[in-house]
């Protein structure tokens, strides 16, 4: 019989790449990780795990039992907070990974209802940017994950299998010193910024912001490349280039020295909460995406 703390070691060795690497992830010693190791290849019969040199790789049925494995953790972690909120032991945890813009402007509404209404439910974050974020949730490492994607983008199959909880859609606006020619105009074709530098962001939206200006006819001239919202804003209010950033991007900082100007055409990405079907029965992970919706809502 297979247990459940053999695949979690299975997976982290798979992982790390080591029986030493996995001790020190999973919190115990090198030999410990190499008896149950030993004992799971003795409970499916065959070889799962092959030296090379220093080096340590899956076989054929090791990468199989990995690829299954994040499926049954995750079904397991449903399976426990679910019967332990049924006896009545009124506790839970969720694992929430959001997008910077959404950590600092929907999950702190979200957490604090969260709390007031179930105090002993406990909630930890992590920052990732989608597709990194989706990951995390397919390969059990969160509960639920806060993510986007953009409206002309399509790939509405990339999360076919994933419960999906829309929450709103978010405005892409212009973001230009405030001493540009454009900074007093109530709308701006994107094409009017085509001589301008650029200050791009995340990898994601940087392909958005190029996807949208060769729609326009043009190649934007990216000077500055960076994940953090608020050095957007300060390298265009220092008026080293102009920036195309989400409207709950704006909501997170102050723009100083800056002015927004709406986008024309219009270009908006979804955001939703993601789950997977055997955690959304999980009391702690629903009540969590309620929240979620209803702070999206104000």
């Amino acid at each position: 019989m297979i247990e459940a703390r053999h695949l979690r070691v299975l997976r982290a060795v798979a992982t790390t790449g080591s029986f030493s690497a996995a001790g020190r992830e999973l919190g115990c010693t090198q030999p410990a990780v190499s008896q149950q190791m030993k004992a799971l290849e003795a409970s499916v019969g065959t070889p799962l795990l092959v030296r090379t040199g220093r080096e340590m790789r899956l076989t054929q049925a090791g990468e199989a039992l990995v690829r299954h494995a994040n499926g049954i953790l995750a079904g397991l972690t449903a399976a426990e907070e679910e019967v332990a909120a049924i006896a009545g032991l009124r506790a839970g945890r969720v694992r929430l990974v959001s997008f910077p813009s959404g950590s600092s402007t929907l999950v702190p509404t979200a957490l604090a209802a969260l709390r007031a209404a179930h105090p002993g439910t406990r909630v930890s974050l992590e920052e990732a940017e989608p597709p990194k974020s989706v990951e995390l949730l397919r390969e059990g490492d969160c509960d639920v994950a806060l993510a986007f994607r953009y409206e002309a983008a399509g790939g509405a199959e990339e999360w076919e299998d994933l419960v999906v909880r829309p929450l709103l859609t978010d405005r892409l606006v212009g973001l230009v010193p405030e001493r540009h020619p454009l900074a007093c105009a109530e709308s701006v074709a994107i094409g009017e910024l085509a001589g301008e530098p650029w200050i791009a962001g995340c990898p994601r939206c940087r392909g958005q912001l190029v996807e949208a200006c060769e729609s326009a006819g043009f190649t934007p001239r990216i000077d500055f490349a960076t994940d953090d919202y608020p050095a957007v804003v300060g390298l265009v209010s220092a008026g080293l280039g102009v920036a195309v950033l989400p409207q709950l991007a704006i909501e997170s900082v102050r723009p100083r020295g800056a002015r927004t100007v709406n986008l024309e055409p219009a270009v908006r990405r979804e955001i939703v909460a993601l789950t997977l079907p055997d955690l959304a029965q999980v009391p702690a992970v629903a009540a969590t995406l309620d929240q979620l919706a209803r702070a999206a809502s104000r």
